[in-house]
């Protein structure tokens, strides 16, 4: 595998900066509290007018009032940013310590901040690639103090030291074996970033040097393991679909086709391939609180794994996708969780994942939801395409 060690990585950097006479947009409703979904008011009109019988058939539609029960619920409401509805949002985080200061990414070329908790977004500007032909895509963003990381496509690493009023561009290796999907704040001056060709690499230096933690690509220890019975890694196309990090720093990934999937623990020299024990194919891995995996399929298939850690023994969960695929879970706490996909679908558990619920406020949003990500347990929020950002209210 390449390295991406290189002496070149003096090169005179460039800033993001703050945008000029920027402002934030206006204050935005809750789901439950936009003017056609006011329920709150219509049950108080509803009790207030109950006693006039020649008007209350036209009033307590039965409908109307279940609806106004289910988006009363809700736990969540929509922020409305100021990007075009093409965005396809894709990951968010917040500075340690402050937490109401935050980055939202996307596509084409989408940062935005946030000072007040993610209520309000403004556009932050990025002057080095706005002076090159590329039309990035930023993938990751991953803070630890005032230290943040950003990784995107084509490759592009940013790097700053306060807590993002600067930003640095970091130069990298045109060696560099795939795309980067993923990069995490591991220390001072330390990070741990993934591209989708299965390369790891840690730096301890700002970025000016990696070192590769998987000594093996993932062709090439698929090409070994073939014989032994590992389905689908013939038709293994070199990239990974989705990747995902635990606490303590081991990784689950699909492979392209969801025909089977890989781990990788710290110290191991190259990625573990395992079957899938389901008929279907896989959409999505990732980690439970406890320490367990969870696996989505294609067509709206949850299942959870038998114990924690690393496993090939599955249990499906039934779930109310409507046959929408889930496309993410993400844990608020141990034992409650909510998961997203096509077409608004949210669910909800309050029992580690045993059972689920369907959140039906976001049932009129046109998205799909990629996307689950719980700051703490009292910040949380929903990206999806169509620049659709929900905010979790607790």
């Amino acid at each position: 595998m390449a390295s991406l060690t290189s002496p070149t990585f003096t090169t005179n950097t460039r800033c993001l900066q703050r945008p000029q006479n920027s402002h934030s947009p206006p204050q935005q409703p809750r789901l439950s509290q936009r003017p056609e979904l006011n329920r709150r008011h219509f049950i108080s009109q509803t009790a207030s007018l109950s006693s006039l019988p020649l008007l209350s058939p036209l009033i307590l539609n039965p409908q109307q009032a279940n609806a106004a029960a289910e988006d009363s619920l809700s736990e969540w409401e929509r922020v409305y940013l100021p990007i075009d509805p093409g965005v396809v949002l894709l990951d968010i985080a917040f500075v340690p310590d402050d937490t109401n200061h935050g980055f939202l990414l996307g596509t084409r070329q989408t940062i935005m901040e946030t000072k007040d908790g993610g209520n309000t977004w403004v556009q932050r500007s990025i002057p080095s690639a706005e002076d090159e032909d590329f039309n990035y895509r930023f993938n990751s963003i991953s803070f630890k103090g005032k230290e943040g990381w950003i990784v995107g496509k084509p490759a592009i690493l940013l790097y700053t030291a306060d807590a993002g009023e600067t930003w640095e561009r970091i130069p990298l290796s045109a060696q560099l074996p795939g795309d980067m999907v993923y990069i995490k704040a591991t220390g001072e001056k330390s990070a741990e970033m993934v591209t989708d060709e299965g390369a790891i690499y840690i730096t301890s230096n700002r970025g000016y040097n990696w070192r590769a933690a998987v000594q093996e690509s993932v062709s090439a220890t698929l090409n070994r393991t073939v014989s032994s019975g590992i389905s689908g890694a013939s038709y293994y196309t070199g990239t990974f679909n989705t990747v995902n990090r635990s606490p303590n720093g081991n990784y689950v990934a699909v492979s392209s086709r969801g025909n089977f999937y890989l781990t990788w623990e710290p110290g191991q020299a190259f990625w573990q391939p395992h079957n899938r024990a389901i008929a279907r194919r896989i959409q999505n891995m990732g980690w439970r609180a406890d320490g367990g995996l969870w696996l989505l399929v294609r067509g709206g298939g949850l299942y959870l794994s038998k114990g924690t850690g690393i496993s090939e023994e599955f249990e499906e969960i039934p779930v109310q996708s409507r046959g929408f695929g889930i496309l993410d879970v993400g844990y608020r706490s141990k034992e409650e969780a909510w998961a997203a996909g096509g077409s608004g679908v949210l669910l909800r558990t309050t029992n580690g994942g045993k059972t689920w619920t369907r959140d039906k406020a976001a049932d009129n949003i046109a998205a799909n939801l990629y996307s689950v990500k719980f700051i703490d347990d009292k910040k949380g929020f929903v990206l999806g395409n169509d620049g659709v950002l929900l905010r979790y209210l607790g």
